[in-house]
């Protein structure tokens, strides 16, 4: 997990750096953070299925364009204590799609979306200081909607639902890495 935040910290520097210079040209866009949950699979991911998840999202098009293309980071993590055994899970999900935005009126400006997910995740036991761990990776699909309420021209609050799907195997077991999201958005909107 740790990891993960460092590729966040990095691709947010980036993100915005390229944020900028699109601004300045016939470029639009959102630049989002993502405070949520997700939601897995309880009979894959017991005793932590529900998760605290972070991330952060960009969304661009020349202006002409039908469609924005679409980019997110991902990760969620929980923990918990069962009959003794401290587990922990943790996902990480890069996303790649597009995003229709109806921006009619500019302030409220629903949205939907999808497209690819490379999705990460791992489970770790401990017992009496002895662990057990094991992590997969999976391809698989998203799709996303919401809203966003952009202040001020430029400044986003909004909320986003959606479900990703990527199978991985835990330990010789075939489980589901993706679920149900539900976040709230912080951003800015160029």
């Amino acid at each position: 997990m740790k990891r993960f935040f460092v590729v966040l910290g990095v691709a947010t520097g980036l993100v915005l750096s390229s944020g900028l210079s699109f601004a300045a040209g016939g470029w639009t866009g959102n630049l989002n953070l993502t405070l949520g949950g997700k939601y897995l699979d309880d009979d894959d991911w017991d005793p932590v299925e529900n998760q605290g998840e972070l991330g952060i999202s960009l969304d661009f098009r020349e202006r002409h364009w039908p469609v924005n293309l679409y980019l997110a980071l991902l990760g969620s993590a929980a923990e918990d204590t069962v009959r003794g055994i401290d587990v922990e899970g943790s996902t990480s999900e890069l996303r790649f799609g597009v995003r229709k935005i109806f921006d009619a009126d500019r302030v409220v400006r629903p949205f939907i979306g999808g497209g690819l997910a490379f999705i990460s995740a791992e489970m770790e036991g401990e017992l009496g200081g002895v662990s057990v761990s094991d992590d997969d990776s999976g391809v698989g699909l998203f799709i996303s909607g919401g809203i966003y309420f952009t202040l001020e021209k430029a400044f986003n609050l909004g909320v986003e639902v959606g479900y990703s799907a990527a199978k991985v195997d835990f330990l010789g077991v075939e489980g589901e890495a993706g679920g149900a999201h539900a976040a709230l958005l912080l951003g800015y909107h160029w």
